[in-house]
């Protein structure tokens, strides 16, 4: 009976734990009860320009990934849709990216023996990717966040742009024939068939690329708040496109994408119910995970980042949840996974964008145009068709090299070495590892390096002054009671800092002369598990040892730890509770020092001493207590 009142305890801890926030179902109510025609015109010319931006990076993104372009397409249109029902920000907008697209790329590349199985296994990893979103969103991981380093990302998105470029080089020399299969599974493979593959170029492709690379430049310098990427693609593709489509030699042959029918516009549902399923779903989970996480990061800084400027709230644990949402149906459309987008969230804001209804008119838009691509087909005129490879490479290179932004890249180095250190060992990671492997190591490094600064409490041995004033213990003087060693607690007591509390207690304890430790915890803060059982540890110890640890000065909080946990009865052993003895002590928030005083009274009733002359520093203007 003892253990169900314990179980039914916790459960009601865990309840009022995550009562204190939640995960709204359809925050897009309120948006759409104060809708208007105003906000409409805004909205829907923002979404033209996203969309012309969006449809475009759908291709390049699904290339990069190393999907047919339909994935990229139906993402796009999609995750638009989907996302702003949910979403707390009004200018995001959510939809396949280059982080995402080459972690995914990244995982197919090292692991050969699914690679052909791209087709059954891309809807289950999307939807794995948006259940584990959206779990985290009403366990609110997103808040945590926080405590990752944008050194991290800064090492990340660094590491992943090298990596696409170098993958993108091999379709701009139009080499891609001569490098092997496994080469791209790793940066080190990729850079040594590149070189093996340079007898082989293209000149065609070059050309291609090349000429592509320069419009994009000009565009950029002459009007860059046009959508210079679309354009770019378009023109590429009306001139090389038609000269290779018409084999107009030499550009015949040259390799371009294959258009997308009705056909493939159908849903793709995840086959759940088959044999292997479970082996699959664990065989994708750590890149599911690896994705969550990334796409969830990408999403939280761009918000911030937006909201910062438009002076709205940013809600976290509400936009990973519009993360898992948008995931989930771009895995029953077809497409591949989605995170936010920071150049077309940008572009939405700067495009004037008043409600959320900007990203699902972009949706719209972006559907319509999959609807086209796919008569084009049936008109004898396949759109896809006309765009190279050598062209969209070129683009993706430069849209990648957007991703090196030197000033952050500048800050992390030199702001500390902490933050270099992570930086450098993110972006090593990403080129010798799988990306979806190397994120975590980034965390990991970050979070370790994190816990390290925080989990040192700092320990200070007090005494009282002549004036009754509790003051630090200096070197040069002796301490009033040498059997007795006040030691004051400053700083966070959880997990990562447990065992280094107890090493310095034990460190003080080793004077011959100490019996009794008063443990002043007033300025002690958040209590766990792993310290409550390192205090228990010590208690212990020291009374193996025939020596006596009190506690003063514990908040109401502190207390509620020790009693929950059990720790409080075997702190107070040896005591006569119904005497009034007690080895605990709490604190007084008129006169904080009370509970020192107690302790040190109860240790000379330990002692068996009175030597003590005990005064307590008091406020004046208030009325005067005696010992």
């Amino acid at each position: 009976m003892k253990a169900l009142r314990s179980i039914i305890r916790a459960g009601r801890d865990v309840r009022d734990h995550f009562a204190t926030e939640h995960v709204a179902l359809f925050p897009c109510a309120e948006s759409w009860r104060k809708y208007s025609w105003g906000k409409l015109r805004h909205d829907f010319r923002a979404s033209l320009n996203v969309t012309l931006l969006a449809v475009s990076q759908a291709i390049a993104f699904a290339a990069i990934a190393g999907l047919p372009v339909v994935y990229g397409v139906l993402c796009t249109a999609v995750a638009a849709l989907v996302a702003p029902l949910f979403s707390s920000s009004r200018h995001t907008i959510i939809g396949p990216t280059n982080a995402t697209a080459f972690m995914l790329f990244s995982f197919f590349s090292v692991n050969p023996g699914i690679a052909g199985r791209w087709s059954e296994l891309v809807p289950l990893l999307v939807l794995m990717v948006g259940l584990i979103a959206i779990a985290g969103a009403l366990l609110r991981v997103a808040d945590l966040m926080q405590f990752v380093s944008r050194s991290v990302l800064v090492g990340y998105l660094s590491g992943a742009a090298v990596l696409i470029v170098a993958n993108q080089m091999k379709h701009l020399l139009g080499v891609g024939e001569w490098i092997d299969e496994t080469a791209g599974s790793s940066f080190v493979g990729l850079v040594i068939g590149l070189v093996k593959s340079l007898p082989h170029i293209a000149w065609v492709s070059l050309t291609i690329g090349g000429v592509t690379l320069a419009i994009y430049g000009l565009l950029m310098k002459w009007k860059p708040r046009w959508p210079v990427f679309a354009i770019a693609l378009v023109l590429a593709s009306a001139v090389f496109g038609s000269l290779i489509r018409f084999h107009v030699s030499p550009f015949g042959g040259a390799a371009t994408f294959e258009t997308f029918g009705f056909g493939d516009l159908l849903p793709r549902l995840p086959h759940l119910i088959r044999e292997g399923i479970f082996k699959d779903i664990s065989d994708l989970f750590g890149v599911a995970l690896a994705i969550a996480f990334l796409a969830s990061l990408e999403n939280t800084l761009m918000a911030k980042s937006l909201a910062s400027r438009s002076g709205d709230h940013a809600d976290v644990n509400q936009d990973m949840f519009s993360v898992g949402m948008a995931n989930i149906a771009s895995a029953f459309a077809g497409g591949m996974p989605a995170s936010g987008s920071l150049t077309r969230s940008t572009l939405n804001f700067d495009s004037g964008a008043r409600t959320r209804f900007a990203s699902f008119y972009s949706g719209i838009l972006s559907l319509g145009f999959a609807i086209l691509v796919a008569a084009s087909v049936e008109w004898g005129v396949p759109l896809i068709d006309f765009i190279p490879k050598a062209a969209l490479a070129a683009l993706v290179i430069a849209l990648s090299m957007s991703l090196f932004n030197l000033r952050n890249i500048r800050i992390c180095l030199r702001s500390t070495g902490d933050d270099a250190a992570v930086l450098v060992t993110t972006f090593v990671s990403t080129l010798l590892a799988p990306l979806h492997v190397a994120i975590f190591i980034g965390v990991a490094v970050s979070i370790g390096l994190f816990l390290r600064k925080a989990s040192r409490p700092h320990l200070v041995e007090y005494e009282f002054s002549d004036a009754g004033e509790l003051r630090e213990m200096g070197e040069k003087r002796k301490r009033p009671i040498p059997a007795i060693s006040i030691v004051h607690v400053e700083g966070d007591l959880f997990f990562g800092a447990a065992e280094l509390f107890r090493t310095q207690i034990q460190r003080t304890v080793s004077d011959p002369a100490i019996q009794v430790i008063i443990l002043r915890l007033k300025n002690a803060r958040h209590l766990d598990a792993t310290s409550v059982m390192a205090l228990e540890d010590l208690i212990r110890f020291m009374r193996s040892k025939g020596l006596h640890l009190i506690v003063s000065g514990a908040s109401r909080d502190v207390y509620r730890v020790l009693k929950k946990s059990g720790v409080l009865l075997t702190l107070q052993e040896g005591c006569d509770r119904k005497a009034g003895e007690s080895n605990l002590f709490l604190t007084n928030t008129r006169n904080p020092n009370l509970s020192t005083r107690g302790a040190l009274k109860r240790s000379q009733q330990v002692l068996g001493t009175e030597k003590a002359d005990i005064r307590i520093f008091h406020d004046p203007s208030q009325q005067p207590k005696t010992p």
